[in-house]
């Protein structure tokens, strides 16, 4: 076995066995890990070695927030379960009983069909109601993007805690895998992958301006802010104030607003309200459901700048060299590129930070960057260790590592 004290990209040739077919068993809650999953789910349904079991939850089967399973079934995805869980309600109270109903519906799922390895990415609730209901059966569970840390909201909580059930840890970078180690996870079980996300890059074919106008019929002009705020679950209550701040700001700006939907956390729905009220008074903003990966990366392509608090901002818009306002405290802790302006939640801060973003003189400052979350090959290192890890005690018995 390799020297436990270096965590690796992988395993070499003398690790790798003969193993039967394993059924990996994935977890998607929402369109946005969807997206990220997107590059590893081709992989796995093309591997002869692997079976791919895929367990669709959340806000994939609530129309409110587009019924993005359909979505999943057009990219010709067999579902292999699904878990209701969502309440139509975002109060604390609702989010915490889908979280109960999440963890029955999953348990019920793996009683009636459990994966030899269960995938499960980031840091929402719902992923952790999976995680908590995988823990009593043994299931081997693989963590994708652990390690990192958003401090304005509750699902930081939620991401410390799946890695802490987690027996493989698939992480951006080595700062993220320093971190996983320093709670007191064996250096042999994290794997520094990259972003999943940033496959994408490279596997989808970005649509044309042209196409890009005739599917969601608008025509796109210079310049162009794609806008997305999720609630900042910590400080849910000040959720209006801090989207009327920033609906105010971009009101001071000469620009084509292309919002999209938060997702289904604390207060969405005062999100959604206020965004659909503003489009429909404002001739120049556009309002989106859902996007899918296709066009969510072209408008990424043709956009000036995105504006707002999602985690895309940090991580692809630095593949694009985009410039992107980050707003508050939800992705604070989080390692980011030279292409993020951090501003508060006032009116005044956001304007100066969307200027900055649509000077000459910022973008010109990002032909150089790289991006800090990897070089778009996370999907294939993921796959190697799925495929070759021993599915044995070692892997199930968990100790605390203390370097």
């Amino acid at each position: 076995m390799a020297d436990e004290r270096a965590y690796t990209k992988g395993w070499d040739d003398a690790e790798m066995g003969v193993f039967g077919v394993r059924t990996i068993g994935v977890v998607t809650v929402a369109r946005s890990d969807y997206g990220i999953y997107l590059p590893l789910l081709r992989r796995i349904r093309e591997d002869p070695d692997l079976r791919l079991l895929l367990i669709v939850a959340g806000m994939h089967l609530s129309p409110e927030f587009g019924l993005t399973v359909r979505a999943i079934e057009e990219d010709g995805f067999e579902i292999g379960e699904r878990v209701e869980m969502l309440l139509s309600s975002d109060t604390p109270e609702a989010i915490s009983k889908s979280m109960g109903l999440g963890t029955i519906g999953f348990a019920q799922a793996f009683a009636r069909f459990r994966p030899d390895i269960l995938l499960v990415l980031g840091d929402r609730f719902e992923m952790h109601s999976a995680a908590v209901a995988a823990v009593p059966f043994g299931i081997p569970i693989g963590h994708i993007h652990g390690g990192e840390s958003t401090e304005g909201v509750i699902d930081d909580v939620f991401r410390h805690s799946i890695t802490k059930m987690s027996h493989m840890h698939f992480v951006a970078n080595e700062a993220y895998a320093r971190r996983v180690i320093q709670m007191g996870e064996e250096p042999w079980r994290v794997v520094i992958s990259g972003a999943p996300g940033l496959d994408n890059l490279h596997l989808v074919r970005l649509l044309s301006r042209e196409k890009l106008e005739e599917k969601f019929m608008m025509r796109l002009r210079k310049p162009i802010l794609l806008v997305t705020y999720h609630p900042v679950t910590l400080e849910h209550e000040q959720t209006e104030i801090q989207v009327q701040s920033l609906l105010s700001a971009l009101e001071q700006v000469n620009a084509m607003l292309i919002f999209t939907y938060p997702n289904a956390d604390t207060h969405s729905r005062t999100i959604i309200r206020m965004i659909n009220q503003f489009v429909a008074e404002h001739e120049e903003a556009r309002v989106v459901t859902n996007l899918g990966t296709q066009a969510y990366l072209s408008f990424i392509k043709y956009a000036t700048a995105m504006v707002g608090n999602s985690s895309s901002g940090i991580i692809e818009a630095a593949s694009f060299k985009l410039p992107v306002v980050n707003i508050g405290s939800r992705q604070r802790g989080r390692i980011r590129g030279k292409n993020v302006i951090d501003v508060g939640y006032s009116q005044p801060d956001i304007v100066v930070g969307i200027k900055k973003a649509l000077s000459h003189e910022f973008r010109a400052s990002l032909s150089d960057m790289n991006n800090p979350y990897g070089d778009g090959h996370a999907a294939e290192r993921i796959i190697e260790r799925l495929k070759h890890v021993e599915l044995d005690n070692k892997l199930l018995l968990k100790r605390f590592y203390e370097p």
